[in-house]
């Protein structure tokens, strides 16, 4: 993590796009470095559900008893295994959850938060789901109205974060 520009600053709420998927690693590890070079900073862990993937498990599941909270559940287990595991004794740390358009949810749940800063990963995709759904870091910095630090993937990662 030497090469990548950590900024520092007066951040003492970061929010955090928890996506799960391997581009997200390096930018969370940014995120723990930045909330531990603030001290009595929170970090918010957002994950944002997909409203399409989301309707077509509500209306499956809607049979099964206490599908909200069996889904919860199953959320918090991930988001402890992906991130809050690796968080350090003393880091004030939140999970949220989302459903929505994820950029759409990211920039409301900045503004709710008054987040001093956004960390997000680089989308992958290719072309195709580029010109198809835009990518959703570009959306975000587009629209933001805290700075936002957009990481790349560990393998692309240069001298620095662009």
């Amino acid at each position: 993590m030497s090469n990548i520009l950590q900024p520092s600053g007066p951040f003492r709420r970061i929010l955090f796009c928890a996506g799960f998927s391997e581009g997200a690693d390096p930018a969370f590890a940014v995120a723990l470095a930045i909330a531990k070079q603030n001290p009595g900073s929170q970090l918010f862990l957002l994950h944002v559900i997909p409203e399409t993937d989301a309707e077509f498990w509500k209306s499956y599941l809607y049979e099964v008893d206490n599908v909200d909270e069996q889904a919860r559940r199953v959320m918090d287990e991930k988001m402890a295994r992906a991130y809050l595991d690796r968080v350090p004794p003393g880091l004030a740390v939140k999970p949220l959850y989302r459903v929505g358009r994820d950029h759409l949810e990211i920039l409301e749940a900045a503004r709710e938060l008054a987040a001093d800063l956004i960390l997000i990963n680089r989308d992958g995709g290719g072309l195709l789901h580029r010109a198809l759904f835009g990518k959703t870091a570009e959306k975000v910095v587009r629209h933001a109205e805290c700075p936002v630090l957009v990481v790349p993937m560990a393998q692309n990662a240069g001298p620095g974060v662009c």
